[in-house]
């Protein structure tokens, strides 16, 4: 159905066709105006407007893209002139919260920040405390790491740290009298709660002991490691000045005590063949050390010549592997004001020691 159109469009048209058939004014050339192009006259009234209206959604039905175009160039979208590589970001593992690493250790010293500050914030902090807490220092896998100096007495210097607390102590032994049945000492050892060499000395017999066993086998000491061995009195002094005021652990050390000619008090010695939960490991009333080791430690130990540092290390390495057990009976026994002594007095054996361990 055509749509009707009103007189004022009919008019138009009739002019536009007249002025595009004949030229005017306007299109002569040399006139400025001939490029302008001529409005059309305003709609007059409703029917025009609503035909204008038609008109323009006509067009937007017609030509849908010129609809959508945007109004301004900065509007249309910009496309990419090439493809561009994707910025890659750094792989972080996911699954946590993100942080930059921390150092467990100190830049320049390799200390534990913890461990400084508890240093630095206290003087009741020791550094068996600190070993216990950290579980640092002597450990099965470090004991064949660990530096032994044969015979080179005491090892501390004006500048070393102090031994601290505990002290181990194992003694080698030889025999004197009809049969070598007689202990005397041969060698002592000492080290401290971390597992350093503090003492080493191998000893001569005194005036008057004639040494008619070395028990090589056993003890690792012969008769030419005596040219270099230190006097008995020298050493004993040595030793007692190392033990006074310290908790002594050891392996059945009344024997060692015995050979020394010293005594220790009972409440400040920590006897490894003598803790309760360790007695199941003996066939006797007494674990052998060299057990001890194989079962609570895996560490094969005394295979052939017995050696008194590391007999003296690996008592130490049982005590703190069950200090708390230790202290706990230490406890119980001694819960008086009491402490009694327990006494070496060179009181001998008449049993011949193929070696305590």
């Amino acid at each position: 159905m055509a749509l009707g159109l009103s007189s004022n469009w009919k008019k138009f048209q009739a002019q536009t066709k007249a002025e595009s058939s004949s030229p005017t004014a306007s299109t002569l050339p040399g006139n400025s105006a001939g490029s302008k192009k001529r409005k059309a006259p305003p709609l007059k009234n409703d029917e025009d407007t609503k035909l204008a209206a038609s008109h323009q959604k006509r067009q937007k039905v017609l030509h849908p893209q010129k609809a959508t175009q945007p109004k301004s160039i900065k509007d249309k979208p910009t496309k990419p002139k090439g493809k561009e590589k994707e910025k890659t970001r750094p792989n972080v593992k996911m699954g946590g919260a993100q942080s930059s690493q921390t150092s467990s250790t100190h830049p320049e010293h390799g200390i534990a920040p913890s461990i400084q500050l508890w240093t630095s914030s206290t003087k009741k902090v020791t550094s068996e405390a600190l070993a216990e807490a950290y579980s640092l220092g002597l450990s099965p896998q470090s004991l064949n790491e660990t530096p032994s100096f044969p015979n080179a007495g005491l090892s501390l210097t004006p500048d070393s740290a102090p031994p601290g607390k505990y002290i181990s102590l194992d003694c080698e032994m030889v025999g004197i009298g009809p049969g070598g049945i007689t202990s005397i000492l041969a060698r002592v050892s000492l080290v401290d709660f971390h597992g350093r060499q503090i003492y080493d000395s191998f000893v001569r017999p005194r005036p008057g002991e004639i040494v008619t066993d070395w028990r090589t086998q056993w003890s690792g000491v012969s008769a030419r490691d005596m040219a270099t061995a230190r006097e008995f009195s020298e050493v004993q002094t040595v030793v007692a000045g190392l033990l006074r005021d310290r908790v002594l652990v050891g392996h059945d050390v009344k024997h060692d005590l015995a050979v020394l000619v010293l005594t220790h008090p009972a409440r400040m010695i920590r006897d490894t063949s003598k803790l309760s939960i360790f007695k199941k490991y003996g066939n006797g009333p007494k674990p052998k050390l060299r057990v001890l080791a194989q079962e609570l430690l895996g560490l094969e130990i005394q295979q052939g010549q017995h050696s008194s540092i590391e007999d003296a290390r690996v008592a130490m390495m049982l005590f703190r592997k069950h200090k708390s057990a230790f202290d706990m009976e230490v406890a119980n026994k001694f819960s008086d004001t009491t402490q009694p002594v327990q006494k070496g007095g060179g009181k001998q054996s008449g049993k011949k020691k193929k070696g305590k361990k």
